[in-house]
């Protein structure tokens, strides 16, 4: 299968990376136990996650370094979360700091004049309500700014990360795949076997074009062009409106406005339409000057053009996320309105859920029936997820959006639903309602098998943790310190006997508790179960099961959830 050449984007920054070469011929060829397509977000993510997890793998990346490009700046609580667990939070907050202050995003006809605007919304988190769901917030950081932080903890963890390397061609086989690279640097060729390939290469997916993997959703919404500029006096036009994105209304001149440092660095998208003939050639540095002062509403406004670049809105979501020994993961999996920032979360959350079952298979602990969950838990949540994202976009207006008369005609679900709340119906877990809505309309965590894990203060030793701190590298058990059901027992029995990791937890106050909730928190409550109930939690911290009370059988009970969850014969 050859890979077509790709169009080279603005990746200038120099990665810190191996530059290991493999050798070539059959015998010799190296192998690793997965191949990652692609070193941008999802890409580094997907290293990342591997890496905590102790497996073994290669990354390859066409461009020189990480993105220059401010963009996708948006981190979702889910996505805090993982990174949480992972341990780079306080490095992401630290590369965020200068936008630190920025909340909400206004919509206007100009910064100046009587007219204020609208706030569509001031704090992402009014009231600080979120801190009874997560132990994390949302975080405003730029993909420039994101992908260093990655890039460097991945390879820390000893990820084998090349860059300017491009994949040429991928041939699958039912025990693997066997890959071409080449580095851009020296022209060299070689070779690479891989257990299991991640395509993660974006939204034009060669690897997902040449494996004939079609896609559902109605495709492009429109187009802008992102234009960075320079301005020394645009921040006193802004004052102390420290937004996240600022929608211009101007007719003859809307975009929206994004701070890059809030003094000097700008970034705008100005709305194209090559649906109309328009061209990118047509966006001339003078263009886009007018264009900008017009929409900020000063004539004269100092404009310096730094940059530009196009990039599409499409909602697309392809039709399968596997083949073979092939994943798709990101871009290459689904597209989305940019409006919510839920592409790029979306395709983290990819990143993390696949990366958990591949270290279970590679690992012998699970069966390779359990990588097919990744398309049955996946694709349904891209595809309520990128609806969402285009009805988001309606909502707001975005410059160069018209949307469908019937757009944004359903039920509005608030951003946390989508964000946090969405569910597996079917996959890697049991006793679901497969007829339930992807994403609830209202906020429930409480240890519904499916959904994300209830967090919860714990008291683990002398430490402080949150619950789902306990979720990475293996199963986890919670019962009750007081049951006598046996459910902590049996868990320990049952790791021996199927050589599978799993942790088994007692949580309470009395003897024996290895978890004791702070405060008065009701443990058993926020999990939906009684004292003499159990909740088995997955290392990406959803609920694969629930015994809401006690069994007479709970050894051979949670031996059958066990081989159903991980496909063990």
């Amino acid at each position: 299968m050859r890979i077509p050449g790709r169009t080279a984007g603005l990746h200038a920054r120099e990665a810190r990376v191996t530059n290991q070469r493999a050798d070539q011929g059959g015998p010799h060829t190296p192998r690793v136990p997965v191949l990652i397509v692609g070193g941008s977000l999802v890409g580094l993510s997907t290293s990342l996650f591997l890496g905590r997890l102790g497996v073994r793998h290669l990354l390859v990346e066409r461009h020189t370094g990480t993105s220059i490009h401010p963009r996708g700046r948006g981190n979702n609580i889910r996505t805090m979360e993982l990174f949480r667990v992972a341990g780079i939070e306080p490095a992401i907050h630290a590369a965020a700091a200068t936008l630190a202050d920025n909340h909400g995003i206004l919509q206007t006809p100009t910064l100046v004049g009587d007219d204020a605007g609208e706030w569509l919304f001031r704090e992402i988190d009014p009231g600080g309500g979120l801190a009874r769901f997560s132990p994390g917030a949302w975080c405003l950081c730029s993909q420039n700014d994101l992908e260093p932080v990655l890039l460097e903890q991945a390879a820390a963890l000893g990820g084998d990360l090349r860059f300017a390397t491009e994949l040429m061609s991928i041939e699958s086989d039912p025990t693997g795949v066997t890959a071409v690279v080449k580095s851009r640097e020296t022209g060299e060729h070689s070779t690479v076997r891989a257990d299991y390939l991640v395509a993660a290469d974006g939204p034009r997916s060669p690897v997902r074009e040449q494996l004939g993997i079609g896609h559902s959703g109605p495709g492009d919404l429109f187009h802008n062009v992102s234009i960075t500029f320079r301005s020394r006096h645009l921040a006193d036009v802004v004052g102390d409106r420290r937004f996240i994105v600022c929608y211009l209304t101007d007719p003859d001149a809307d975009g929206a406005l994004l701070p890059v440092d809030n003094h000097e660095h700008w970034v705008f998208h100005a709305p194209w339409h090559p649906e109309h003939g328009e061209t990118l050639e047509e966006f001339t540095d003078q263009r886009c000057i007018e264009h900008i002062r017009r929409a900020v509403g000063v004539p004269d406004l100092d404009v310096e053009i730094t940059g530009r670049a196009p990039w599409h809105a499409a909602q697309r979501v392809a039709r399968s996320y596997r083949s073979g020994r092939v994943f798709l993961a990101g871009d290459s999996a689904h597209e989305m309105s940019p409006t919510g920032a839920f592409g790029s979360n979306t395709g983290i959350q990819d990143a993390h859920n696949l990366a958990w079952k591949l270290a279970a298979v590679l690992g012998g602990w699970a069966g390779e029936g359990l990588l097919d969950s990744y398309d049955a838990e996946r694709r349904p949540v891209a595809e309520a997820t990128s609806a969402r994202a285009a009805d988001r976009s309606a909502e707001h207006s975005h410059p160069g959006f018209t949307p469908p008369p019937d757009a944004g005609g359903g039920p509005r679900r608030g951003i946390l639903n989508v964000a946090l709340g969405y569910r597996y119906r079917q996959g890697a877990v049991l006793g679901t309602d497969p007829a339930a809505a992807v994403v609830p309309e209202n906020l429930e965590l409480t240890g519904e098998p499916g959904s994300r894990a209830p967090h919860l203060w714990v008291r683990h030793g002398a430490e402080r943790v949150s619950t789902l701190d306990l979720y990475e590298r293996s199963l986890v058990l919670l019962s009750d310190a007081g049951d006598p059901s046996g459910w902590h027992r049996a868990a320990g029995r049952l790791a021996d006997e199927l050589s599978v990791p799993i942790r088994s937890y007692r949580v309470g106050s009395g003897p024996g508790a290895e978890l004791v909730p702070e405060g008065d928190a009701q443990w058993t409550e926020r999990h939906g179960i009684t004292a003499g109930g159990a909740v088995l939690v997955r290392p990406d911290g959803f609920v694969a099961w629930r015994s809401p009370g006690p069994d007479q059988d709970a050894e051979q009970v949670l031996r059958q959830v066990l081989k159903t969850v991980l496909s063990l014969t």
